[in-house]
Order: C-alpha cells, then sequence, then structure tokens
C-alpha cells in the first residue's frame, strides 16, 4: 500500500488535490479493491462448499456445512474495516456526497447491528456491506478518471506559456 510517508514531498498539487492527499486516496483505493477480492472469495466459497455439500455423500459432514456456512460471512466481515477506511478517505477529501458515505455506512452498520441483536442472523447485515465496497469503487474509479481527464486537458498554466 503507497503511503503518504513514501512519497516525495512536492508543493506542486494536482488539481487542487495536494500530492500526500492523491497517495492516500491511492492507498484507499487498493484497500478497496482487497475487499472486493475478499467479497469475490466469499461468493466463491459460498458455491463451492454449498455444491459440495449438497452432494448426498456429504450430507452428514460438518466441516463442509461450517465452510458453506461460515466462511463466506467471515470474508465479508474482513472487508468492514477496509471499507470504514474507505469511507473516512472519501469523506475526508469528499470524493463523493457527504450525505451518501454517511447513509451507506450507517444503513449497513444499523442493518447488521439489528439483524445480530433482534434477529440472531447476520446475512441482511453483511449483504449490505457487499455494497459498500463497490460503491466506493466506483467513487474512487471517477475520481482517478477525472485526474486522468485533467491532465488530458491541461492545466491554465500551461496554455500561457510561450513556446
Amino acid at each position: 500500500m503507497t503511503t503518504a510517508l513514501n512519497q516525495p514531498v512536492s508543493n506542486k498539487s494536482r488539481h487542487g488535490f495536494a500530492p500526500l492527499a492523491i497517495a492516500r486516496i491511492k492507498g484507499a483505493q487498493r484497500a478497496n479493491q482487497l475487499a472486493i477480492y475478499l467479497i469475490y472469495a466469499a461468493i466463491f466459497t459460498f458455491v463451492v462448499f454449498g455444491t459440495i455439500a449438497s452432494i448426498k455423500a456429504f450430507h452428514d459432514n460438518q466441516l463442509l456445512y461450517q465452510l458453506f456456512y461460515n466462511l463466506p460471512y467471515a470474508l465479508v466481515a474482513l472487508t468492514i474495516p477496509a471499507s470504514l477506511y474507505d469511507a473516512f478517505i472519501i469523506y475526508r477529501y469528499r470524493l463523493n456526497q457527504a450525505s451518501m458515505v454517511i447513509m451507506t455506512i450507517g444503513v449497513s452498520s444499523i442493518v447488521l447491528l439489528g439483524g445480530l441483536l433482534f434477529a440472531d442472523t447476520a446475512w441482511l447485515g453483511l449483504s449490505c456491506w457487499v455494497g459498500v465496497a463497490f460503491l466506493f469503487k466506483v467513487s474512487f474509479t471517477r475520481f482517478f478518471n477525472f485526474l486522468a481527464a485533467q491532465e488530458q486537458i491541461g492545466s491554465p498554466e500551461d496554455t500561457t506559456k510561450e513556446p
């Protein structure tokens, strides 16, 4: 992960964003990509172990049942800290509307805690956290597409220089 301390210090900003801020945003994007990979792994384990557990010869196998039932939950739960960090970065640098970030994290947290406290299940709350990582992926993609487009257009300082 790129950290702000590893970046060269310069005072030149890119379209209003300091180089250290861009380094933090890139680090958050990498953390979000890791969260998405964990979500893909959760879906894969659910399908594979669910298929194996449905075979008649393995109906009584407790290990397969536990892997089918608990491993996807655990993998999605591992994405929560990364998603919270991404939410902080997105909120801090205003890469998305603040109300959207707060609503996404708030609803996902309330549904997860409500399910654990009152319904004795976590599946609906954890399914909300699956969507959070993909929403943040879109925010990061839009931000870096914006920077790339601004680089192609060029800054106003570049257009005023004489050859």
